[in-house]
């Protein structure tokens, strides 16, 4: 019978996740489980557990299960699982909560924690303080490795933070790291301090997450500690921490270059009216942008009403400019966001992308000119004794619309950063929307030049 099998029977006899047992079943297995239960089991099973499991479980839930489970909790047994998550675990969990939300789960907790969480709650939605651990280990530099393993025993409990050991001065302000491991390969007389590399990258309390992800990726560290402007140690941010701080930012982008806002919960957690508001807003914006197209077109009546035959390729010109606007916005907003480049490379950009543009532009021209000339002379389709000024209208024409796409897709980005906003939402839909309008506009132009006198 499997573990899923089991809680559905109500079977909870092997329900056991201590370590080095046969029936261990990793925390975050259970809550991917408990994640596709009806949450009647899910509940019964996790009440099951003994207190241990239960805090450790509960910090890999999403936010809704876990604010479902506190709900069916008396206060006091709420009120000690707070208080006995790991500070990180904690301040994930209130900081996707709204602010009443938030004050009704911190009344729950136990004074010093309320104490602390307020502290950190003081803190930038999007500072690393919101992500600390305060669990951070510390060692003096004047014990031999035999008492520091000896203090370490005696003083802290087994966590993720303590696979990396911080040296302090009595003040504890920070000296150094030392990797658990360097204690255990070195001679038990030997002094802390002659362990000691002098190089120990931190991170400020006030530092924003993005940049953690920068730091630990720059360094290939698991942990790295957080400190104030005195250098005194405040805690420590960890790499799974940092995971979900990645993921999380990556689904925001993704989200916003799709052309939504960003959402609270889980895509099948999200309420059927939430998920609409999300999304409404975003699809009026463009949807009255496209009507700026039906304006741009009746601009050029006279010219429609001539040349029939330029209706036919309004939608490829202006897909091929939106399509090449959304890949350059897209490929630029990664780049910014993976600190490739920067706003002072704006030029470098624009250089790139106007070769990119031009030359792309070329070949799809290329495709279509050549293709009407197939149609033409294979009688699939008769475009008239000046299909050949036809063919180069497409050509240039496309050639314009392409080179304008990749240009703002890939300036209106860098645009917004510079007006302190999120260059993701210049999204791929609100690209396309802009260069539509503006494609048609090019489209048209050149085609009363090439074609005055002929057709117009």
């Amino acid at each position: 019978m499997t573990f899923r099998e089991k809680i559905l029977k109500n079977d909870f006899s092997d329900l056991l996740f201590k370590r080095g047992h046969k029936n261990y079943v990793h925390p975050s297995k259970v809550a991917q489980l408990f994640e596709t239960l009806p949450f009647e089991n899910a509940l019964k099973a996790y009440l099951a557990f003994d207190e241990e499991s239960q805090v450790n479980v509960f910090a890999y839930l999403d936010t809704v299960l876990q604010q479902d489970l506190l709900e069916n909790f008396s206060s006091n047994k709420a009120s000690h699982l707070l208080s006995k998550l790991n500070s990180d675990d904690r301040m994930m969990f209130l900081s996707s909560l709204k602010d009443w939300e938030q004050t009704r789960y911190i009344n729950l907790l136990n004074q010093s924690q309320k104490e602390l969480t307020h502290n950190l709650l003081g803190y930038p939605k999007d500072s690393v303080a919101r992500i600390m651990n305060t669990n951070a280990v510390t060692i003096q530099q004047n014990k031999s490795v035999s008492e520091a393993i000896d203090y370490i025993r005696q003083n802290y409990t087994d966590s993720e933070t303590a696979d990396v050991i911080f040296v302090v001065d009595e003040k504890n302000k920070l000296i150094d790291d030392v990797p658990i491991r360097r204690l255990v390969f070195n001679e038990p007389d030997q002094r802390i301090g002659e362990l000691l590399d002098h190089f120990c990258p931190s991170l400020t309390i006030q530092e924003n997450q993005e940049s953690a992800v920068s730091m630990f990726k720059e360094y290939d560290r698991v942990t790295l500690p957080v400190v104030n402007e005195q250098n005194v140690l405040l805690g420590v941010v960890t790499i799974d921490d940092i995971l979900d701080v990645a993921e999380r930012e990556n689904t925001k982008d993704i989200q916003k270059i799709g052309g939504l806002e960003e959402l609270d919960y889980p895509y099948v957690r999200t309420p059927f009216w939430d998920l609409i508001k999300k999304r409404a807003g975003w699809l009026i914006v463009l949807f009255l942008g496209e009507m700026l197209t039906a304006s741009a077109m009746g601009h050029f009546e006279a010219e429609i009403a001539k040349a029939v035959v330029l209706a036919l390729f309004v939608p490829l010109i202006i897909s091929s400019g939106g399509n090449s606007g959304s890949q350059a916005a897209t490929l630029i907003i990664r780049a910014m966001a993976l600190k490739e480049i920067t706003l002072k490379d704006w030029w470098y950009v624009a250089r790139r992308e106007l070769f990119s543009g031009l030359t792309l532009g070329l070949v799809l021209g290329a495709i279509g000119f050549i293709r009407i000339a197939l149609w033409q002379n294979m009688g699939i389709f008769d475009y008239g004794q000046h299909w050949v000024l036809v063919g180069w209208t497409i050509f240039f024409s496309l050639i314009g619309i392409v080179l304008w796409g990749t240009l703002t897709g890939s300036l209106i980005p860098m645009f917004l950063k510079k007006l302190k906003l999120d260059p993701a939402t210049s999204s791929a839909p609100f690209v396309a929307t802009l260069v539509d309008v503006t494609g048609l506009v090019i489209y048209f132009s050149i085609a009363s030049i090439i074609l005055k006198g002929a057709i117009l």
